[in-house]
């Protein structure tokens, strides 16, 4: 494993040191093109550092917000990302960004990939700040060892792709392995002894089909943090 693991001893102080890295890295992009992007993953366990990056006082208005993949489901749906970033990423300070989400009028995500990726076109590249995580099976963003997408998800040169995995409900929207190493700086965020478990086990193998998360721990192009806590 390639990237550089930060380990803390409570979530906490994770989310004290890394929402001011993210809000640095930020301003640091503003400051340089005029703005920057910041891709988010979905999920419990960064909603502590969303609501801690919230009240960062950058210049909010010229950051563009996305996420990395998410749900195919209505803004309804407590199965969405879009609507968690909403209620905990997306208010104080961070109210004024801007965000693009995913989700589009057609029923079937497969049949939203060119609505979705034109979507992100004016998003400048490389994306300043890209923030997975990582489920138990190895898979990040919605790229999954059990999906039948996998092998063009690491492959293709195309930003978006939908993808359906056999062991989690819904179809999904997600940003590709290289769309995703088109970026300034990449983290994996980590709570939970469980999830140090499967980061272990993950850096002992190199097969990015097993493990998904591998193709962005094992490469070398782009700088790439670990941020764990054992603890909450």
């Amino acid at each position: 494993m390639k990237a550089q693991v930060n380990k803390f001893e409570n979530s906490t102080l994770l989310n004290e040191a890394f929402s001011q890295e993210i809000a640095d890295k930020l301003q640091a992009g503003i400051n340089q093109n005029g703005s920057a992007s910041l891709l988010v993953s979905g999920g419990n366990t960064p909603k502590p550092m969303f609501l801690m990056l919230s009240n960062k006082d950058i210049e909010w208005n010229k950051v563009n917000i996305a996420l990395v993949d998410d749900r195919w489901v209505d803004l309804t749906d407590p199965a969405s990302n879009e609507a968690m970033v909403n209620e905990a990423l997306l208010i104080n300070k961070a109210s004024a960004a801007n965000f693009i989400g995913m989700k589009t009028e057609h029923d079937n995500a497969f049949d939203a990939e060119s609505a979705v990726s034109d979507k992100f076109k004016e998003v400048k590249r490389p994306f300043d700040v890209v923030i997975l995580g990582m489920g138990e099976d190895g898979h990040t963003a919605s790229i999954f060892p059990c999906c039948a997408q996998l092998e063009e998800a690491l492959t293709t040169n195309k930003d978006i792709m939908a993808t359906e995995p056999t062991t989690a409900p819904h179809q999904r929207m997600t940003f590709t392995k290289t769309a995703l190493l088109n970026s300034k700086q990449l983290y994996l965020h980590l709570v939970g002894e469980s999830k140090e478990a499967v980061l272990l086990d993950v850096a002992a193998g190199s097969d990015e089909k097993q493990a998904p998360i591998r193709a962005f721990l094992n490469q070398s192009n782009v700088p790439m943090s670990v941020m764990l806590a054992t603890t909450k």
